[in-house]
């Protein structure tokens, strides 16, 4: 019997079967409720390796490949993960990492201060340690100004480290910084081979080295997680070396560029030695630049607590930077409010502001492109 118009119902309807006969897809994955928690200490090549069952007599250190569902997400040392399939950590064996664990802390930066793309460091960390050299390479303030912003933002305490203080005097360094509640370490022995990748004598440098930088920074890592960034040729894998035992090669400085050697390709994470548990040292490869495209302007301020008190008398709306007129900052500066190099942490404040801001601006002319 034909129907009229309007008597058709949904039970009328024929779905034709999907000819590939697979299922519906869904956006459930497994709970993993199984996997064991692990601790990345270094990635290589889209293997990830991690230490498991920490600090107890099943201790081992565990090789991973991640799973589909975490491409995009970027996993880093100090990252702790879950782990499925064979975690024994055997030979030639492979797990599976199908989660990464809210983290604590995450230290970015960008590649400068105009790209937007923002590169995780490392993950986890409760301390960030800025090891510059006194002289050779020559110490830069604006790498340690966007290092104590970068570790700021993050809630990632600073300590500074400065090594080779006997072929210069550090003071002049230091007195930028008198105002901040900032720790500080001072290395004065110098690497004797400052040419090629100094691996024999290593030994002998760490042990002349115990009795004064790394003494003073082992008390510092104690139960921490630190991280270590620094110019190449600073000395920082020699620190390392003589915290936790290693042997991460060391280099010295190009005699024409100034620049130090690239001695490490990737971050490790290693164990301090006579630590209790909880205590790592993580080791970047040396960076030359710090970019801060991903902090907001408004909180770089935060990182020069010797300047800030000044922006009281600022007029509503001043961003501080170089264009803004009559900014409290000057009068602050000017009336030594803000020390000896007072001056100098404003102009190193104003070209980090000035570089935040031209991105801010790219980005909104960029919007405004679009619409």
């Amino acid at each position: 019997m034909a129907r009229g118009t309007g008597g058709w119902d949904e039970s009328d309807v024929r779905v034709r079967p999907n000819k590939k006969g697979s299922r519906p897809r869904t956006k459930d994955r497994p709970a993993h409720e199984d996997a064991v928690t692990g601790r990345i200490i270094t990635v290589d090549r889209g293997r990830y390796t991690a230490i498991v069952d920490e600090d107890t007599a099943q201790e081992r250190i565990v090789t991973a490949a991640r799973a589909r569902e975490l491409r995009r997400t970027p996993v880093v040392a100090g990252d702790l993960v879950g782990l499925v399939g064979d975690v024994s950590g055997a030979p030639d064996t492979l797990a599976r990492l199908v989660r990464v664990n809210e983290r604590d802390t995450v230290l970015r930066r960008s590649a400068d201060d105009t790209d937007p793309v923002e590169r995780v460091v490392v993950a986890n960390a409760d301390q960030l340690v800025i090891v510059v050299a006194a002289a050779n390479p020559e110490p830069r303030t604006g790498f340690i100004d966007r290092a104590l912003v970068a570790a700021y933002d993050a809630g990632i305490s600073p300590l500074l480290c400065v090594t080779k203080a006997d072929l210069k005097d550090p003071a002049e360094l230091l007195a930028n910084y008198d105002h901040l509640d900032l720790e500080v370490i001072i290395s004065r022995t110098a690497q004797e081979e400052d040419s090629g990748i100094d691996s024999e004598s290593d030994d002998g440098l760490s042990a002349r080295l115990a009795g004064n930088a790394v003494s003073a920074l082992h008390e510092h890592l104690l139960g921490k997680v630190s991280v270590l960034v620094g110019h190449s040729g600073v000395g920082k894998s020699t620190l390392v070396n003589a915290l936790t035992g290693s042997r991460r090669a060391t280099g010295g400085v190009n005699a024409v560029t100034g620049r130090g050697r690239h001695t490490s390709s990737s971050a490790l994470a290693l164990k301090v030695n006579d630590a209790p548990a909880g205590s790592w040292i993580i080791d970047t490869p040396g960076i030359r630049s710090f970019g801060l495209a991903h902090v907001d302007p408004d909180r770089i301020l935060s990182a020069f607590p010797d300047l800030e008190p000044g922006t009281e008398a600022c007029e509503r709306g001043c961003r501080h930077d170089g264009d803004a007129v009559n900014c409290g900052l000057d009068p602050w500066v000017e009336s030594g409010q803000a020390g000896s190099a007072g001056a100098a942490r404003l102009a190193s404040l104003r070209r980090l502001l000035g570089s935040g801001m031209r991105t801010e601006n790219r980005a909104h002319a960029k919007e405004l492109g679009s619409q």
